[in-house]
């Protein structure tokens, strides 16, 4: 649940309203199907390969450098635009609250002091990095109860705010938006071999998670409509703003989580997503430069700067909507790869340990995970999809060339 609760379900009912209208939960029930078939692949596989690397690792064993040179360039670039499409929602979220935060030179310059302290912060070592995403991220789940509780509880006693039936305007984007709230389940997997009796223990996690997460994000957006109603769709702070119907000092405690949430999965993703730059220069397939380490702290302080400066310029240059569309289009090609190392390692019956398992619904699960994403890829505009295929053409050149030279 921690990873995947991350700091976007702060600002996706008001977007998933404006999308898919009163579909939102509809939309959510489908992620989690297709989701489902994912992480089973990922479970599996995560057994058959004892690497560290999660996805990655997968992909290298089952097809080679080359195709998880692939895979490293999509998870770092679902990554990057999702560190701006949060901070810009930080940055939004705030300003509903200090207005002189929407101009456009106070709003880069907060962006800019956030994500770079927080890339100070990760060059000075990951041991203090680590243990300020910690704490913060003890706090995130507490403001999404609080709401789901209280606002269910006013619900209940005074009913719905009046509101219109919302058509879905948008449902394909809609559902590509669940998909990026959905994202993070596959990542803990990665231990998977190291876990006691994982042919029991990770199934019934995975869907204990699954279930709970989707209980919630349907719980989150039924509440935010019955206590915004048309508001809703405009909110650029939705829980903040549905809590505040009940009571400002509350609105006021769900602005302040939100926050913090948002400030935490930033310094997370700085701390894990430059580290795939590093390792790929370390690996001699991208240039150098970008794996040198700090002298003192040995931290890849290039590659922390270069993933800080490109998250900071789309931040600035663009807002979450978007920007976390773009990321969930990236993490479908990531899954697609996931689910078929999967079932190319469950064929050859590659194991490199005994932790293995073997799921007789793989093949089954890996279908419908690769068709799934196929469909949700199928959902984005034009321009996106010729980006994907561009970003998979490109990739695959580079590391032909970098392999070769």
């Amino acid at each position: 649940m921690n990873g995947v609760v991350g700091a976007g379900i702060f600002s996706l009912p008001s977007a998933m309203a404006r999308l898919t209208g009163d579909w939102a939960p509809l939309a959510f029930v489908l992620c989690a199907v297709a989701i489902g078939a994912v992480v089973l692949c990922a479970a599996e596989a995560s057994g058959r390969v004892a690497t560290s690397g999660g996805g990655y690792g997968y992909v290298d064993a089952a097809f080679g450098p080359v195709a998880a040179f692939v895979m490293g360039t999509f998870i770092w670039i679902a990554a990057v635009l999702a560190c701006g499409g949060i901070a810009a929602a930080l940055a939004d979220g705030l300003a509903a609250s200090l207005p002189w935060l929407a101009d456009p030179v106070p709003r880069a310059g907060f962006i800019v002091l956030v994500i770079g302290g927080l890339c100070l912060l990760n060059i000075a070592g990951v041991s203090p990095a680590a243990r300020v995403v910690t704490v913060l991220t003890v706090v995130k789940l507490l403001p999404l109860l609080l709401l789901i509780v209280v606002g269910g509880v006013v619900l209940l006693s005074e009913g719905r705010a009046p509101a219109s039936p919302l058509p879905p305007a948008a449902f394909g984007q809609g559902v590509i938006l669940a998909l990026f709230a959905f994202s993070g389940m596959e990542t803990p997997l990665s231990a998977s071999g190291e876990i006691e009796n994982p042919a029991r223990t990770i199934p019934r996690a995975l869907f204990l998670a699954m279930g709970l997460v989707t209980v919630l994000y349907i719980a989150i957006q039924l509440v935010t409509e019955g206590l915004l109603g048309d508001a809703l769709a405009s909110s650029a702070t939705p829980l903040a703003d549905a809590m505040s119907r009940v009571s400002p000092v509350l609105g006021l405690l769900l602005l302040l989580g939100a926050s913090l949430s948002r400030f935490a999965w930033i310094g997370s993703d700085i701390l894990g997503a430059p580290r795939v730059l590093f390792a790929f220069a370390r690996d001699g397939m991208l240039p150098a430069w970008l794996g040198l380490a700090h002298p003192r702290t040995h931290a890849p302080h290039i590659a922390i700067l270069f993933h800080g400066v490109l998250a900071v310029l789309l931040a600035i240059s663009g807002t979450f909507e978007p920007l976390a569309i773009l990321s969930g289009l990236s993490t479908a090609v990531i899954y697609i790869l996931i689910c078929a190392a999967a079932w190319r390692l469950h064929r050859l019956g590659v194991t490199s340990g005994e932790g293995a398992v073997r799921y007789r619904l793989l093949p089954l699960a890996a279908l419908v995970g690769i068709a799934a994403m196929i469909a949700i890829i199928a959902f984005g505009a034009w321009r996106e999809i010729a980006g994907l295929c561009i970003v998979t053409v490109a990739s695959i050149a580079w590391a032909l060339w970098r392999r070769r030279a």
